[in-house]
């Protein structure tokens, strides 16, 4: 069974190239039925690997960086 430890250092493998929905969540501090919308409404890129939804390591921060610019020229 996986430690504390291990849990940190897989968020930090600098490695990985793609995320789980709930890794993607747990980044953007939102539920995992909110990451799904936002993937539904295209919002947060993702891409499907046979039957499993992935999503881009540098895709959440992308999502803010637009939020945030949508929001300040608001």
């Amino acid at each position: 069974m996986p430690d504390a430890h291990d849990a940190v250092s897989h968020a930090a493998d600098p490695t990985l190239v793609l995320l789980t929905v709930e890794e993607a969540a747990r980044r953007l501090r939102v539920g995992r039925t909110t990451c799904f919308a936002l993937i539904r409404t295209g919002a947060l890129e993702s891409v499907l690997i046979g039957g499993l939804r992935r999503v881009p390591v540098d895709a959440p921060a992308e999502y803010v960086t637009r939020l945030r610019t949508t929001q300040h020229a608001a």
